[in-house]
């Protein structure tokens, strides 16, 4: 025998179909004793409705879902959490695909999310295309997008503030006593380098500072370790006692450079990273870093979509700005 139908419980029950619906969804009211008569008709045999029926029906699914670039990159993975924790308490259940960083799989993922009668979606990547954003908007469908490297004025998210974030850890430098701070930022053209290089630059000029600033070919720890030559020369030359770096990764391979070449980190030289990934913690010497709180902002971001999709107070009026917090570990030491 296959699986019961609603009309093997409205049989069984003695009542309409219509009846057993209005039971299941407490849409409209219905006699003690035929709700009683369904509701044993259900636990007889067992029924479980077909949710997506019920969905295209209800017009609600109670799904939400979530396209990110690559799972793989750990970031996305702790958004993914904050989104999923959060989104269970208010009985949302998540539907996950990867872009790949690819445009066309964004899209693709759009229309595959949207089939399956999704609620809402969120967004995670490191670039989305105007045209991607034209598409969103046409699903009609509630959204909301995390992306670092752009800010868009009508289209409010959940971030932290890259310039602050690093004025922060930088001033924290020069209090601790270093006179001389140099900067190993990204050379890649993009809203999020020039953020941190704006904030380098402003607890300098606050503190009376020199700048030395140096751009690598990317954030990666091979692009740490290959300016790493030209980061020390710089350093002897003017008494350059810490450094710090966009990226943790670009960090680690800076102070992998140092220790192949005899430097001791901290005690002849300070290094701080951004982001506190994982590695950070377990890196020998522990990297100092600025920590990114991603569950926060995958909590807040998917609060702020349930918010829009039940039509309640929009909390994202403007951009909900996170505070990172400053983790001081091995990797650097006060001079004062």
């Amino acid at each position: 025998m296959g699986q019961p139908t609603i009309k093997d419980v409205a049989k069984l029950a003695g009542v309409s179909i219509s009846t057993v619906s209005r039971v299941m969804n407490n849409s409209k009211p219905v006699s003690p004793e035929a709700k009683q008569k369904v509701l044993d008709a259900i636990n007889k045999l067992d029924f479980k409705p077909n949710e997506l029926a019920r969905s295209l029906v209800m017009r609600k699914s109670n799904l939400i879902g979530v396209i990110v670039q690559d799972i793989g990159i750990e970031y996305m993975a702790q958004l993914i959490r904050g989104i999923e924790e959060i989104g269970r308490l208010y009985k949302y259940d998540m539907l996950l695909t990867s872009s790949y960083g690819q445009e066309e799989q964004i899209n693709n993922s759009i229309d595959f999310l949207a089939t399956k009668q999704v609620e809402g979606l969120v967004i995670i990547a490191e670039d989305v295309s105007d045209e991607t954003l034209l598409k969103l908007r046409e699903t009609r469908i509630p959204f909301i997008l995390l992306d670092k490297y752009h800010s868009f004025k009508t289209l409010h998210t959940v971030r932290i503030n890259y310039e602050t974030e690093q004025y922060r850890l930088v001033k924290h430098l020069f209090e601790s006593g270093h006179k001389n701070v140099l900067f190993l930022n990204d050379s890649a053209d993009n809203i999020l380098n020039h953020a941190k290089k704006s904030g380098y630059e402003k607890a300098c000029s606050e503190l009376g500072k020199n700048i030395y600033y140096l751009e690598c070919n990317g954030k990666t720890s091979n692009d740490g370790y290959e300016i790493g030559k030209e980061a020390i020369a710089l350093c002897k030359e003017n008494d350059i006692s810490a450094v710090a770096c966009c990226s943790d990764e670009l960090a680690i391979g800076f102070i992998d450079y140092c220790t192949d070449n005899s430097i001791n980190v901290p005690n002849d030289l300070s290094v701080a990273g951004f982001g506190d990934g994982s590695i950070a913690s377990i890196y020998r010497p522990n990297l100092t870093t600025m920590a990114i709180p991603y569950y926060d902002i995958g909590a807040i971001a998917i609060r702020a979509l349930i918010k829009r999709i039940r039509q309640e107070d929009d909390i994202l009026t403007e951009d909900w700005i996170i505070d990172a917090n400053l983790k001081l570990r091995e990797s650097t030491k006060s001079l004062s």
